[in-house]
C-alpha cells in the first residue's frame, strides 16, 4: 500500500508541473502566435492599433493585423538590393559589450542601434513565471529581435510596462544608450510633466514614439542590436534564414573568472553567498550556484562550438571575439569586426575608441563604458581569492579551453603579472 500511495503522490505531482508549464508557455504564446499569422511583408512593417485601452494581448493583437500604413509604403528593401547588414551583437553580463556595443552606436547616421531591448521581455517572463524559463524565452527572445532588425516594434510594446499608448512611451529601457533613440528625427517635444528615467542626454526630448523610431530605422543604412540575454545561438536560426536579412553574429566572450569577479561588484546582492565563500573557509558550496555558474559557461561553450563549426546556415555570418583581445588592441579588433560584417570602418569610430581605452580611474566606473582596457584584463586576478578561481576552472574548465584562457595552478602563479592566464588564438 505504502508503495502505491507514494507512486500515487509522484503522479499527481508531476500533472501539477506538467500543467503549470503549459500555462506559461500558452501566456507567451498568446503573444507570438500572431506573428505566425502574418505574411513575411506585413512582418516588416510598424503595425498601428486604433485604441490605446485595450488589454495587453489584444493591444498586441490589434495593432500587429490591423495597420494604417500601406504595405506599399512599409515593406523593407531586399538586403540583397539595398547592401543593408543586420548586426547581432551576443553576450552575457560583464564581458565588456556595453563597451563594444558603442562600436557600431559610434557609427552615426547610417547605423540604427538597440541597447538592449530584451530587458523588456525579460521581466514581463520573470513576473509571469517567477522567473527565467528559457523554454518560454529562447522563442520570445527570437521573435522580438526578428521582428526589431525589421524595424518593426510592435511585438517589444506588448512587453513594455506600462503599455505604451498611440506608441509612445516614457517607459524604454536606456534609450539613452542608443543614438539613433535620440536623434532629431525620433525627438518629439518635450513634456515637462512626464518623466523618462532613461532620458535622451545630448537634447531635450519627449517620451519616445515608437512609430518615428520605426521609420528612421527603415531609413538607416545597418541595424544593430546588442543583448546579454540570448542563451543559445541554435534558438536564432530563423533570422540567418530570413532571406530579408543579412545577418552577422558576433560572440563576444570572456575569460568566466573575471566574469565573476565582476559580477560579485556590480551585482554585489546577487552574489552574497560568493562573496562569503570567499572570506570563509568553512562555508558548504551551494549547489545550486555551481549549477547556475555551469549552466552559464555551457551555454555559451555550446553556442560558441556550433558558430565556430560553421554549419551552412552560419557560414560567413559567425565571428568569435575575447573581451580580452578588445581591451588590448581595440582599434585592431574593432576593424576585424567591421571587415567581417562588411561596413566601413569611420573615423568617427576610432576616434571614440581612442578617446574610451585610455580613461583616467576618475571617470572609470562598474557600468562606464570609459575604461584604461589594458588594465581591465588582468584586474580581476587581485581580487578574487583563490579558492572562488578553483571553483569557476573546475565547472568552466571545457569553456575555458575552447577559449584559451590559461588555469592558475596555485595562488602565486595567479597574481603574477609576468604569466599570461590568455593563450594566443585566433577563431576563425
Amino acid at each position: 500500500m505504502r508503495i502505491k500511495y507514494t507512486i500515487s503522490v509522484i503522479f499527481i505531482v508531476a500533472l501539477v508541473i506538467i500543467e503549470k508549464e503549459n500555462n506559461i508557455i500558452s501566456k507567451v504564446s498568446d503573444k507570438l502566435t500572431p506573428l505566425a499569422l502574418l505574411s513575411p511583408s506585413l512582418l516588416s512593417a510598424p503595425q498601428h492599433n486604433d485604441s490605446a485601452d485595450v488589454s495587453s494581448d489584444q493591444h498586441m493583437n490589434h495593432h500587429m493585423v490591423n495597420s494604417t500604413w500601406s504595405i506599399q509604403e512599409s515593406v523593407l528593401p531586399a538586403s540583397s538590393a539595398g547592401g543593408r547588414k543586420h548586426i547581432l551583437l551576443l553576450a552575457t553580463t560583464r564581458t565588456g559589450s556595453s563597451f563594444v556595443g558603442e562600436f557600431f552606436n559610434q557609427q552615426g547616421s547610417n547605423m540604427f542601434y538597440l541597447f538592449e531591448p530584451l530587458w523588456h521581455v525579460e521581466r514581463m517572463l520573470s513576473v509571469e513565471t517567477g522567473g527565467t524559463n528559457a523554454t518560454v524565452a529562447g522563442p520570445a527572445y527570437r521573435d522580438v529581435l526578428h521582428q526589431l532588425l525589421l524595424c518593426n516594434f510592435s511585438l517589444l510594446e506588448s512587453f513594455i510596462e506600462p503599455p505604451p499608448e498611440d506608441h509612445v512611451t516614457a517607459a524604454l529601457f536606456r534609450r539613452e544608450s542608443s543614438q539613433s533613440l535620440c536623434e532629431e528625427s525620433v525627438c518629439t517635444p518635450f513634456v515637462r510633466k512626464v518623466f523618462e528615467r532613461y532620458h535622451c542626454r545630448e537634447r531635450r526630448c519627449g517620451p519616445l514614439n515608437l512609430t518615428l523610431a520605426s521609420q528612421s530605422c527603415m531609413q538607416k543604412e545597418h541595424h544593430a542590436i546588442k543583448s546579454v540575454r540570448v542563451r543559445q545561438l541554435e534558438t536564432l536560426r530563423p533570422l540567418a534564414e530570413d532571406p530579408r536579412l543579412d545577418m552577422k553574429f558576433i560572440q563576444l566572450v570572456r575569460d568566466p573568472r573575471a566574469v565573476l569577479a565582476s559580477r560579485m561588484v556590480a551585482f554585489s546582492s546577487k552574489y552574497k553567498i560568493w562573496k562569503r565563500w570567499a572570506v570563509d573557509e568553512e562555508l558548504p558550496v551551494d549547489e545550486d550556484e555551481v549549477r547556475k555558474l555551469k549552466g552559464n559557461c555551457d551555454n555559451i561553450r555550446m553556442s560558441a562550438e556550433i558558430g565556430l563549426k560553421q554549419p551552412p546556415w552560419l557560414r560567413g555570418r559567425y565571428m568569435l571575439v575575447r573581451y580580452e583581445d578588445i581591451a588590448r588592441f581595440p582599434m585592431a579588433k574593432a576593424a576585424e569586426m567591421y571587415g567581417f560584417i562588411g561596413i566601413p570602418f569611420t573615423a568617427t569610430v576610432e576616434e571614440w575608441i581612442l578617446k574610451n581605452t585610455q580613461a583616467s580611474k576618475e571617470v572609470s566606473g562598474v557600468y562606464s563604458t570609459q575604461k584604461n582596457s589594458s588594465e581591465q584584463v588582468e584586474k580581476w586576478r587581485f581580487s578574487i581569492p583563490f579558492k572562488l578561481v578553483q571553483l569557476v576552472q573546475k565547472v568552466c574548465g571545457p569553456t575555458m579551453t575552447l577559449f584559451g584562457y590559461k588555469f592558475a595552478e596555485n595562488k602565486e602563479m595567479l597574481i603574477d603579472k609576468s604569466v599570461s592566464l590568455i593563450e594566443e588564438r585566433t577563431f576563425l
